[in-house]
């Protein structure tokens, strides 16, 4: 979009701050973005021209992780922890078309999520959105809409997709192991997380992709190691492959094209919990 248009911005959007939901947006080629989110996308392509991979390759993992919860697990109950915006098929879309009773609940505290999804959802009664701050476990798990439409006494399926890499403190692990304690026997949690493969191939970039997301307008981006993002999974068995890049992560076919060096820097898992 050219960078001289007079963007119509509502009242209740600060745009003195990218959003984490619109720089996916942006990410994603979608229209709910503005000048200053997609400033950081530019910033990131300086770094790796193919950056947006890095937003398909987590969003197709969440596609295919919820295609398996829904088909294979017999969950029918999904919280899904910072939904962001509806660039690109989302998780009550995926489930619901294998089974239609299944319930969604989406959590986010982004306006614009909070302005499109509402206006989305109104005529869909097993999918619903919260306002809340899915950093704070208890704020999420104790809502009074959560606890309406979540039977916590069955399954559920906990969705923490590239969110806890906006999560700038060191309490990451202590998070996840509150919603974790939260869910029932027999739950599962989908992960996914940008990665510090710890290689020389390709740390020096997700070194430098840090480096802009978290001095970028949007000020986080946590490219974190497979230790410290295992132990965002504590008592859970994970289904196979295990922790393994998104890309890679039951993928819908045999992979033809080279594989773009940003791909290795995010990676996704699906555990249950015994």
């Amino acid at each position: 979009m050219p960078g001289t248009e007079e963007e119509v911005v509502p009242h209740y959007i600060d745009v003195s701050k990218a959003s984490v939901a619109r720089v996916y947006d942006a990410f994603l080629n979608g229209k709910d973005n503005y000048e200053i989110d997609r400033e950081v996308l530019r910033r990131v392509q300086k770094v790796a021209p193919e950056a947006t991979q890095l937003g398909w390759d987590n969003r197709e993992f969440l596609i295919r992780a919820s295609r398996f919860l829904a088909s294979q697990t017999g969950v029918n109950q999904f919280l899904d922890c910072g939904s962001g915006l509806p660039t690109a098929e989302n998780t009550h879309q995926v489930v619901q078309r294998i089974n239609p009773e299944a319930k969604v609940v989406y959590v986010d505290n982004d306006p614009v999520v909070l302005a499109h999804g509402r206006a989305l959802l109104e005529e869909n009664d097993q999918t619903h959105l919260i306002g809340a701050d899915i950093f704070e476990p208890g704020e999420v798990l104790q809502n009074e809409v959560v606890r309406k439409h979540l039977d916590f006494s069955e399954p559920i399926a906990l969705y923490q997709c590239g969110t806890m890499h906006h999560y700038t403190g060191d309490r990451y692990a202590e998070i996840m192991q509150e919603y974790i304690d939260a869910l029932p026997s027999g739950s599962y949690v989908a992960l996914s997380h940008f990665y510090d493969p710890e290689t020389d191939e390709y740390s020096p970039l997700a070194r430098r992709l840090e480096e802009v997301f978290i001095h970028s307008p949007m000020g986080s981006g946590s490219f974190r190691t497979e230790a410290q993002i295992m132990s965002m999974l504590p008592g859970l068995e994970l289904v196979e492959p295990g922790l393994v890049l998104c890309c890679n992560w039951w993928p819908d076919g045999p992979r033809v094209k080279p594989l773009p060096p940003i791909s290795n820097t995010i990676v996704g898992a699906v555990g249950r919990k015994p």
